[in-house]
């Protein structure tokens, strides 16, 4: 069975199963209730190798939000695009120069809300190793590849707690060679993370 399919397989039993998964972070809530958000999605390309791995960015310290973050490859949904996933693959090929003809799509996950105001669309998608990335200069400093297995293990993760703005804010995060995964992108990960562990043959 290939990797797409065992993906697909696991992600489409997984929407049959009640789980716990996060949808927002403190400020996102905040914008839930003023009922402002805007549409965006992120690619996350996972690699056909014998030990799968997935692409992640490093984003540039120039950026006015999330300056020097790890993330993964995308946007705002533009209106040009066909939806979050034409928008997955746009961002993805601007980006770090991943051709969307390369990409076979598994699906979508689940929606999560940022506090800067994104209502994001998490796409999954299998690339073939040894395509050639090229960052964009003006907004990632780095690409690199975790281990898939890796990336999804709970274990990997720390949960943290800090006052912001006079609340209390939870929020996971792991490190990857010096790395810091943390934030928006961590809980993208452990929302994915439970659905494909839940739905284990």
């Amino acid at each position: 069975m290939s990797l797409v399919t065992q993906l697909r397989t696991r992600l489409d039993r997984s929407h049959a199963l009640d789980l716990d998964l996060f949808e927002s972070d403190i400020r996102g809530e905040d914008i839930r209730a003023r009922g402002a958000a805007v549409d965006a999605a992120v690619l996350i390309p996972v690699v056909d190798r014998p030990s799968p791995t997935v692409i992640l960015t490093q984003r540039t310290d120039a950026l006015p939000s999330h300056p020097g973050q790890v993330a993964f490859p995308g946007g705002k949904v533009d209106p040009g695009d066909r939806g979050p996933v034409a928008a997955a693959l746009r961002e993805a090929e601007e980006e770090i120069a991943l051709p969307r003809h390369k990409v076979d799509l598994v699906g979508t996950t689940d929606l999560y809300l940022t506090g800067t105001g994104f209502h994001i669309t998490p796409v999954i998608g299998v690339v073939p190793p040894g395509i050639d990335l090229v960052p964009e200069a003006g907004e990632v400093a780095a690409i690199f590849e975790v281990p898939f297995e890796t990336l999804l293990d709970p274990a990997n993760y720390e949960e943290r707690e800090i006052e912001w703005q006079g609340r209390m804010r939870r929020y996971h995060e792991m490190y990857w060679e010096e790395r810091r995964i943390w934030g928006v992108t961590a809980s993208i990960i452990m929302n994915l993370s439970r659905r494909l562990k839940a739905a284990q043959p």
